[in-house]
């Protein structure tokens, strides 16, 4: 299937929930509504640094996919750097190149603002997810570590 990508609208919002709860689910993670639309509310703000997104959208005009970036200032580098924070498609889509097209289109933000590296994170367990990231990027030997709150 054919997908374009554009920048995620006000008017996105119940598709846009749909699929971000959908993401949560998949990560067996929970936000409180507050929070929620908290980060709606960031991804329509116009501040430097607030969080971007996008929709994959198919040939009938349905959203299957959302993706969501950041960019920050780096200790390693003069540049910037892109932290593409959240990708999710439709499970009945998958496969079929909204992720491809999200990622993407991430990448030409990225070089459009001239940062240095992309990067995401994922669990181990997201195989499929993992098929498509083996060719669109390359695999990092870090591990990641959080402070248990």
């Amino acid at each position: 299937m054919a997908y374009s990508v554009r920048a995620l609208q006000a008017d996105d919002k119940p598709r846009w929930r749909e699929l971000f709860d959908g993401y949560l689910a998949f990560y067996e993670s929970s936000l409180s509504d507050d929070t929620i639309e908290l980060t709606f509310d960031r991804l329509m703000g116009d501040c430097e640094w607030d969080p971007s997104g996008l929709v994959a959208v198919n040939e009938d005009d349905r959203i299957d996919g959302i993706t969501h970036y950041v960019f920050h200032r780096s200790t390693w580098s003069p540049t910037v750097y892109c932290y593409l924070e959240d990708l999710f498609v439709d499970p009945g889509v998958r496969g079929g190149g909204a992720g491809r097209a999200l990622i993407g289109s991430v990448y030409d933000a990225a070089d459009a603002r001239g940062a240095t590296r992309t990067y995401w994170a994922t669990q181990e367990f997201n195989y499929k997810g993992r098929i498509l990231y083996d060719k669109v990027a390359d695999k990092s030997p870090f591990i990641q570590y959080r402070r248990p709150v």
